[in-house]
């Protein structure tokens, strides 16, 4: 076997591995209470629409992004929970 397949199944191998465990964590959360939040539950229900969205890119070029698509999933779940920490802080100011 030479070195640029060893590379190659290696890259993909982990790019497999990554959107297992992407899609083995689901998508990010809708929990922001629109009636109080209505600008973060928005922005909330953008991040899952996206996140839905690169899954379907995923599945449409048979997972072969490097990891790249996966990271982005991992990123738009982090900035979910994150504007979910934004309302509670909103909530214990107000």
């Amino acid at each position: 076997m030479n070195v640029r397949n060893l590379v190659f199944g290696s890259v993909l191998g982990m790019g497999l591995i990554a959107g297992g465990i992407v899609l083995a964590q689901g998508p990010p959360a809708e929990n922001i209470d629109p009636a109080r939040h209505p600008h973060l539950a928005a922005s909330q229900h953008h991040v899952l629409e996206a996140y839905r969205e690169l899954g379907e890119a995923q599945r449409a070029n048979d997972w072969d992004m490097e990891g790249h698509a996966a990271h982005a999933r991992e990123l738009l779940d982090q900035a979910s929970r994150e504007m979910k920490a934004a309302a509670e802080a909103a909530n214990h100011h107000h």
